[in-house]
């Protein structure tokens, strides 16, 4: 839509650059473009704007194919305005000089006229071919006659359309009939599921007991092996036994041979400390044994007197020590008479 202001009486048109711009004054063409701008009179003024960019026109019709089956067909077709002065001629794209908005609706009259001959061409294709070969290749076969159709139609030149692309989203039969055709297709299915079941199943088990077989085997092996290792422990205990045996046995016998040799080293030592001893004691008595000859010899010689003092002086040192002596008067008496008869005589 056009953006018309107003200024001192006069109006100011500035147009849009997908918009073509067409201004008459009386039978005169003052202005004509897309994203024009100008200023115009209202009352002379004769103005159409008709819209030149792609535009897409959404269609959903129903048609019935030839086993009589009802069927709704969605499309959508993408045009354009390609000539604008002759689709201004052929249709009301006038506007409004105060609010710049069309006075009629040309763009719902170019979308009857596209969608009944878009529909007219759909029921012609539709009604010659059965609703299976329609819900398979129908999309295909639609939009291909409508495509043909459109560009064949002798109104759309003349009104100034061009057709850019033509689309068809889907086919669709009544929800019953969908129902019904999906049926099959889904018990199929549903049977395909269930065989892929049976065969993963099937695979599972066969995995599985494959899975036991290796592990049985795998138990019998391992069994086979700890008896191997069984065996090889008790041969290694026994060759371990019998290794510490002779080892025991060479070091008994290092042990006993140590021992006597110990034995007989001490009994040489022994035998040698026992002549040795004799010796020495030998010796020993036959200086005592000089010594107290020595002694008897000197003292042979000496008086009785002498020897009773000496006997009393040894005698003296092999006391205890005394530390005092008490002497009674019949002591002291008996000594004095004693000492008297040995002076008198």
């Amino acid at each position: 839509m056009a953006d018309i202001t107003r200024r001192l009486g006069r109006r100011h048109l500035r147009g849009a650059p997908t918009a073509h711009i067409r201004h008459h004054r009386g039978t005169k063409l003052l202005h004509d473009g897309p994203g024009l701008s100008f200023w115009f009179r209202a009352l002379t003024a004769a103005i159409s704007e008709v819209p030149v960019d792609d535009r897409e026109l959404a269609m959903t019709f129903h048609a019935r194919t030839s086993d009589f089956q009802d069927v709704s067909v969605q499309a959508t077709v993408t045009y354009r305005i390609s000539d604008p002065a002759m689709a201004a001629a052929r249709l009301d794209f006038s506007i409004d000089p105060d609010s710049g908005a069309w006075r009629a609706a040309p763009l719902e009259q170019l979308g009857t006229l596209l969608t009944e001959t878009a529909q007219q061409h759909a029921l012609d294709v539709l009604s010659r071919t059965p609703l299976s070969a329609a819900l398979v290749d129908g999309v295909t076969a639609v939009r291909e006659r409508i495509a043909q159709g459109l560009a064949g139609e002798p109104r759309l030149p003349a009104t100034g359309i061009e057709v850019v692309a033509v689309r068809v989203m889907a086919l669709r039969p009544e929800p019953e009939v969908e129902r019904a055709l999906r049926t099959p297709a889904r018990e199929q299915i549903q049977q395909e599921a269930d065989r892929a079941t049976y065969e993963r199943r099937a695979v599972a088990v066969e995995r599985e007991r494959a899975i036991a077989e290796n592990e049985l085997a795998s138990q019998i092996e391992l069994a086979r092996r700890e008896e191997q290792l069984v065996d090889q422990r008790g041969t290694n205990a026994r060759r371990e036994a019998e290794e510490h045996a002779a080892a025991d046995a060479v070091r008994a016998e290092a042990e006993a041979a140590r021992t006597v040799r110990l034995a007989e080293a001490e009994a040489t030592r022994s035998v040698r400390l026992a002549r040795a001893e004799a010796e020495g004691a030998r010796e020993v008595g036959e200086a005592r044994a000089q010594a107290q000859a020595a002694w008897l010899r000197v003292h042979a010689d000496v008086d009785v007197a002498t020897l009773h003092a000496l006997t009393g002086t040894r005698l003296a040192e092999n006391l205890p020590r005394i530390d005092s002596l008490t002497v009674s008067p019949d002591v002291l008496t008996g000594l004095l008479a004693k000492l008297g008869h040995q002076e008198q005589a």
